[in-house]
């Protein structure tokens, strides 16, 4: 009855060791896969704020190039926008004397407007007459230089040869007249430089 009692006493004690040790590995895992959850949550975590910091450094990089191009674009239009406040004849008398003035060192630029049916000679009878509106440039002096034109609208000019002062003897004759209207000279008027234009828009009369 003793050894009944022991076998049975042995039995009870080794089901209670393994409803122990059931628990424990229970518990282990459960541990273990909270513990994995978190490292899963932690890493997922880390990848979202990695491509949240990527995509920032992208737009910041996009909004410096683009800042960057416009500075480096900048002084392209200041150079563009320098004569804007001056009107277009202004500009083309500053040009043209630029390119064939005699003297470029003026005290004042005279712009003269003679239109067409007018003498290129008054004092002589027999002078021919403009047969298109011409302007004529000249200096304060004699020794500047003059220069009279008719411009066609595309960045080139007629130039008429004849001077500020006619000295001679009169009358010339009618063919000497017609020679020099039927000989101007076509001239391709160049842009020139911005400051030298500048210039002599401002010594303009």
């Amino acid at each position: 009855m003793k050894k009944l009692s022991l076998i049975l006493s042995f039995n009870v004690a080794l089901l209670m060791l393994v409803g122990c040790a059931g628990n424990s590995n229970e518990k282990s895992i459960a541990d273990s896969s909270g513990n994995s959850s978190v490292i899963e949550t932690t890493e997922d975590g880390k990848l979202e704020e990695s491509d949240t910091e990527n995509a920032n450094d992208k737009t910041s990089g996009e909004s410096d190039s683009d800042s960057a191009s416009e500075s480096n674009n900048a002084p392209d239009k200041e150079d563009k926008n320098t004569l804007p406040q001056y009107s277009s004849e202004q500009i083309e008398y500053a040009r043209v004397w630029l390119q064939l003035g005699p003297n470029q060192e003026l005290d004042e630029l005279n712009v003269r407007h003679i239109s067409a049916g007018e003498p290129l000679n008054p004092d002589d009878a027999t002078s021919g007459s403009y047969p298109e509106d011409v302007i004529q440039l000249a200096g304060a002096r004699l020794v500047d230089g003059s220069i009279t034109y008719s411009g066609n609208g595309d960045g080139t000019i007629n130039v008429y040869n004849v001077p500020l002062r006619w000295d001679g003897n009169y009358p010339a004759g009618e063919s000497f007249y017609a020679d020099i209207i039927e000989n101007t000279k076509l001239v391709s008027i160049d842009t020139g430089n911005d400051e030298e234009i500048i210039k002599l828009i401002e010594v303009q009369k």
